[in-house]
């Protein structure tokens, strides 16, 4: 009986496409964007089916690793681990270190690679698709999912299907790959016939990988092994040596292995596939009314035909307007034409340079403990509302900058505060003078919803000295 597949979860992606939505601190992945699950989570209940698949390795930025640990949890998903890459590169790498140490336990172990935000309709076919790909990845060959594409995009990776590989029933050798192809030249193939959309899918054994990595990229091969051989256990997350995974190239696994083996193969399938991976493909997974808009959120239109517009606080009203994209956050608004949805991460780029801070943070931030959340900023005060998790705490601590008042609106509080320990109810509080030793915890069963006031001359997040933390942080 053959060994279980064992999937692979790539969460390294920072979804600037997706932007004001999607932001380095909280990427597209992490979001509820199609259901009441993220994308994240989806992906790990697509190859959740014990008939085939083994648990579930992940492989995430050490920025967002208690948020892939959480959202694990919060569908009954245990890893079998979550890898953390030290600095953020390519796919190739990251395969690279996942298959090291798969192969420690089986080198002939199948790894079903996958991106962690794309969407699946038709689990039927997808799971139909992957019991070729896996067939054929135990005959040593390296098999990519080819999308059966509906359009000329020019946004994706196309792969020409060649030959059919003997005794493997609908597995082809790959002819030929082309990366993102003028929209004329994606015209003429799909006339042609015999081409698919690269999904960035792939399966194949972790000895066959490694073994095509180390002939095409003996330096990075050595570097990750480097990386990995060094590599720390902190809490459940295993974290990969920083200087020799540095040393590895930025490199995607279709350049480093894919378009240079011999053993290339590619599973096409009409899977209901996206890769979510611009505004226009938002457009397309969504309902759409009968003048084919979507309206996600707090959103009205009037006279508006072929548009999206998501509006997450104030209503957002379009008046008169074809094939635009308005996406409102609680901080930012992006308006654009559709034909530009692409170019969205050009955009990100100049707020970038222009020194903000909306490309990265949303008003919201999510820690191991629960979240908080901006309110209000002013000369020498800061207004916050923090929900701290059931049975969760923040870090015993103390700032040298700032004091802070905290009240309770929802819930129970256990406050460490210097050398006394209190309870406060909903509507009580209490004051935290600066340098004084305090932790926030709770006790309770339900959340715990207060107010923060901080007041004082500098109120950055760096100003926090840490006596104890349960996460093992150093960082804020």
């Amino acid at each position: 009986m053959a060994s279980l597949i064992q999937p692979v979860i790539l969460s390294g992606g920072a979804g600037t496409r997706l932007w004001p939505v999607s932001r380095e601190q909280r990427p597209k992945q992490f979001l509820t964007l199609m259901s009441d699950k993220s994308i994240l989570q989806e992906t790990a209940l697509r190859v959740g089916a014990p008939a085939r698949f083994g648990g579930p390795m992940l492989v995430a930025s050490e920025e967002h690793r208690f948020l892939v640990a959480e959202q694990m949890r919060q569908i009954g998903v245990k890893p079998v681990q979550i890898v953390l890459e030290p600095l953020a590169r390519s796919t190739a790498p990251a395969i690279a270190a996942a298959a090291l140490l798969a192969a420690e336990t089986d080198p002939e172990a199948v790894l079903l690679v996958l991106p962690s935000d794309h969407m699946i309709r038709d689990l039927v076919a997808f799971h139909a698709a992957i019991d070729k790909a896996a067939a054929a990845a135990r005959l040593g060959k390296l098999v990519t999912f080819g999308i059966a594409p509906d359009g000329p995009r020019t946004g994706y990776g196309y792969i020409r299907m060649g030959a059919s590989v003997e005794g493997l029933p609908g597995v082809y050798a790959i002819a030929q790959f082309v990366e993102k192809p003028p929209e004329a030249k994606a015209k003429a193939m799909l006339v042609e016939g015999g081409w698919s959309w690269n999904s960035g899918m792939f399966a194949f054994t972790a000895r066959r990988y490694l073994e095509e990595l180390g002939k095409f990229q003996p330096g990075m091969l050595a570097a990750v092994k480097e990386s990995v051989a060094a590599r720390s256990k902190d809490l459940e997350f295993t974290r990969l040596e920083k200087s020799a995974f540095a040393k590895a190239r930025d490199l995607s696994i279709d350049y480093a292995v894919m378009e240079k083996t011999a053993d290339a193969a590619v599973v096409p399938a009409d899977l209901g596939w996206s890769d979510l991976g611009s505004w226009n493909a938002m457009h397309e997974a969504a309902a759409l009314d009968a003048q084919g808009n979507a309206l996600i959120g707090n959103a009205i239109a009037h006279d508006t035909t072929g548009s999206y517009v998501s509006a997450e606080g104030p209503l957002v009203g379009v008046l008169g307007l074809k094939n635009v994209i308005v996406v409102s956050t609680k901080d930012a608004i992006l308006v654009a034409d559709k034909s530009r949805a692409e170019s969205v991460k050009d955009l990100v780029g100049k707020i970038k340079a222009a020194g903000r801070d909306e490309h990265r943070n949303h008003r919201e931030f999510h820690r191991p403990w629960g979240t908080y959340e901006t309110i209000d900023v002013g000369d020498r005060f800061q207004v916050k509302r923090i929900v701290v998790k059931p049975g969760a705490s923040l870090s015993l601590q103390m700032h040298h900058h700032r004091a802070e008042h905290w009240v309770v609106v929802q819930g129970t509080a256990k406050v460490t505060r210097g050398d006394e320990t209190i309870l406060l109810h909903e509507n009580q509080s209490t004051y935290i003078p600066l340098g004084t030793k305090h932790r926030l915890e709770n006790p309770g069963m339900l959340p715990l919803h207060l107010i923060e006031v901080q007041s004082g001359p500098y109120l950055g997040e760096d100003d926090i000295v840490r006596f104890d933390d349960k996460y093992g942080r150093t960082e804020k």
